[in-house]
């Protein structure tokens, strides 16, 4: 068997390396937002973002069937190999924690049925993980958004929150300074053993 000599054989590793297309979604009934994002080496790359929204004057079937389209058809333009979803928060008003809760499932049931592997972060990770404070204004996410991937304009603030949710699992899910999370579990969006 032939070798092939060094320089060549790293490149063509090079290429075989699967480019980590992370898609982000902040679920919501009315508006769900996403973004994708590629991380080359270290280096993290805008790929689009946008929102899906829903007809608060249809029925709510009618509405889950609009979010599940809807990322289903990025999924088919942008071709992303992991996703990353903003864990629901109880709110005060149940019917409203309800219904976001159906949003995101709508939206995790549209990522499975694509076959993506799914990370989940709840509001405080990627706060922590984009602007390194949990407690994070939305306009400092959206602002530290546009710094980490050089954009020339700032998305929506939904689409902002999506991507700041796959900014969050490359930095966390791909290793670049994070911390296992096997054996912990979450309490008010900390690890605890």
């Amino acid at each position: 068997m032939t070798e092939l000599p060094s320089a060549p054989r790293k490149a063509l590793q090079n290429e075989l390396r699967i480019v980590p297309r992370i898609l982000g979604i902040d679920p919501g009934l009315r508006v769900t937002g996403f973004g994708v994002i590629e991380l080359q080496g270290k280096q993290l790359v805008y790929v689009a973002s946008g929102c899906i929204k829903s007809n608060d004057k249809e029925s709510l079937p009618a509405r889950i069937k609009t979010l599940f389209a809807g990322i289903s058809e990025v999924i088919a333009t942008y071709a992303p190999n992991q996703a990353a979803v903003e864990k629901v928060f109880v709110n005060v008003n149940p019917q409203s924690t309800l219904l976001l809760g159906q949003a995101r499932g709508a939206a995790l049931s549209a990522l499975v049925h694509a076959d993506l592997s799914v990370a989940e972060y709840t509001a405080l990770q990627v706060k922590q993980a984009v602007v390194g404070q949990g407690k994070a204004s939305k306009d400092q996410v959206q602002h530290m958004v546009i710094r980490l991937l050089n954009l020339t304009g700032a998305p929506t603030a939904d689409a902002a929150d999506a991507l700041a949710c796959a900014i969050a699992h490359a930095h966390g899910g791909q290793g670049l300074g994070a911390m296992s999370t096997a054996g912990y579990r979450v309490r008010g969006g900390r690890l605890i053993g």
